[in-house]
């Protein structure tokens, strides 16, 4: 199976599980009047439309390249990682202002409603089953190399993180008297809190990657220590590198000796491109300029 369609695959999983648990969350939620299990239907929601724009975006990134994109269609990868990361973040400030409020209002004098059993039960079920999908969609991320199923991940862990916040909210003021109702939409706003930490983690690297930033220094450390150990090869410097989806790029100038025919110079050059490729993937794209020993 190519790499898309398994993308595609475990995707479509996340999106069945997660479509379900959203009416599960949703019914439970107003039927038990919890604030919390409503606030956590919506990050599932949140999650069913990410999982939309990894299948959308997934499939483009596919693409080979073409007139219109020399090194691919990789970087719509990046930007469905990024799509996910906001969605995220603007899942997380509805948790935490919804929460605030409900918190307002309580300060006030306001009394509010105790959830029912049913919101606690849907939160106790969304635990397991979106942690079980978090690890499957990460093992499949990291096998497949892909930065947006890895990120799709988190945003199942996420879901996890969120239904334990509901349900010590929503058990703690079910078993704990009206007096402590108040831990419903508490448990709404340190969930958003957390959410907002995770998307915050998904957004930097995407943004860099957008931009052009460079690899890791000890990635580049190491493709230099590479390069230095091939027969030949001196001086290796005027190291670029960057990121475009799953695939490096990576420019780079040597040094040879002057005398050497262009034959042998070229094999140089090629040698060095496959001993990257060995350590980084054979579908990265190395660049490399020979210039004469001083």
């Amino acid at each position: 199976m190519k790499r898309e369609k398994e993308i595609e695959h475990v995707t479509l999983v996340g999106s069945v599980v997660n479509l379900l648990l959203v009416g599960l969350k949703g019914v439970a939620g107003i039927a038990g009047n919890s604030a919390a299990m409503v606030s956590d239907a919506v990050h599932s929601l949140s999650d069913f439309v990410t999982d939309i724009v990894v299948l959308i975006f997934v499939r483009v990134s596919g693409r080979p390249q073409d007139e219109d994109h020399d090194y691919g269609h990789g970087k719509y990868e990046t930007l469905a990682t990024l799509l996910i990361g906001l969605a995220l973040a603007s899942a997380a400030v509805g948790i935490v202002v919804s929460g605030a409020g409900k918190l307002a209002a309580w300060l006030k004098g306001e009394e509010l409603p105790a959830p029912g059993k049913m919101a606690l039960w849907a939160a106790l079920i969304s635990i397991v089953v979106k942690e079980l999908l978090y690890q499957y969609t990460r093992i499949r991320g990291r096998k497949l190399n892909s930065p947006a199923l890895e990120a799709n991940a988190w945003h199942h862990r996420s879901d996890a993180l969120s239904s334990i916040g509901a349900a010590i909210g929503i058990g703690g003021a079910i078993f704990l008297g009206n007096r402590w109702t108040v831990l419903d939409p508490l448990a709404s706003i340190v969930v958003g809190a957390m959410l907002v930490k995770v998307a915050w983690d998904l957004l930097g690297p995407s943004f860099g990657e957008l931009t052009d930033s460079s690899l890791p220094a000890e990635t580049e450390n190491r493709m230099l220590e590479i390069i230095g150990g091939i027969p030949g090869v001196e001086d290796p410097h005027n190291l670029r590198t960057r990121r475009v989806g799953n695939r490096i790029v990576a420019e780079v100038h040597i040094r040879l000796d002057g005398s050497l025919p262009l034959a042998e110079a070229h094999e140089k050059a090629t040698e060095v491109e496959r001993r990257i490729k060995a350590q980084f993937g054979q579908n990265s794209h190395i660049i490399v300029h020979m210039e004469p020993r001083k």
